[in-house]
């Protein structure tokens, strides 16, 4: 029979921690690259219209994945679009404290590793139009706007500038 040194047990705790440690640094580092992706997102809006002026009273911006919210809803300041008028927003969007399944987070490390990444762009808000002097009443608005992404150092790995957008895409408005 050998003898027991006694510190057996403390392999399997020493092991237990290490996975633990490298758990929370993958889900440190999606996270990271959420927040890289999804950091510099440009929202636009064009109002084609001659003759109804849109007031956008409130808009929340967040980023799916999967069909799951990514990150925090972001609030876009409440505007008046006139006639013909351009209006851009850049959201900062994030999502540290959006749980999320724990299938995305090796969903999202395989896509960053192919080099590319499928994001969906969603708004959800409140808007009202305005034709000559009468304005109507609230209406709910919800868009999504696809945003293909992909590493700009090529290689398969996001280098120091990370993602960029490949395509101009045209986003799905329901009101």
């Amino acid at each position: 029979m050998g003898k027991d040194c006694g510190n057996h047990g403390d392999d399997h705790l020493r092991n237990g921690c290490r996975r633990l440690l490298a758990v929370l640094l993958v889900l440190a580092f999606i996270v990271a690259i959420i927040t890289l992706i999804v950091y510099l997102v440009t929202v636009a809006s064009r109002n084609p219209n001659d003759r109804v002026g849109v007031y956008y009273d409130r808009l929340d911006v967040y980023a799916s994945y999967k069909y799951q919210q990514i990150t925090v809803a972001a609030s876009l300041p409440a505007v008046y679009q006139g006639h013909g008028d351009v209006d851009v927003w850049s959201p900062v969007l994030d999502g540290p404290n959006v749980p999320f399944a724990p299938y995305l987070a090796s969903a999202i490390s395989q896509d960053c590793q192919a080099g590319y990444l499928i994001l969906q762009v969603k708004i959800d808000g409140r808007v009202r139009w305005k034709v000559g002097s009468w304005i109507s009443g609230h209406y709910h608005l919800f868009v999504t706007c696809p945003a293909f992404l992909v590493t700009s150092g090529g290689n398969g790995a996001p280098g120091a500038s990370g993602f960029k957008f490949q395509t101009t895409t045209y986003c799905h408005v329901e009101v």
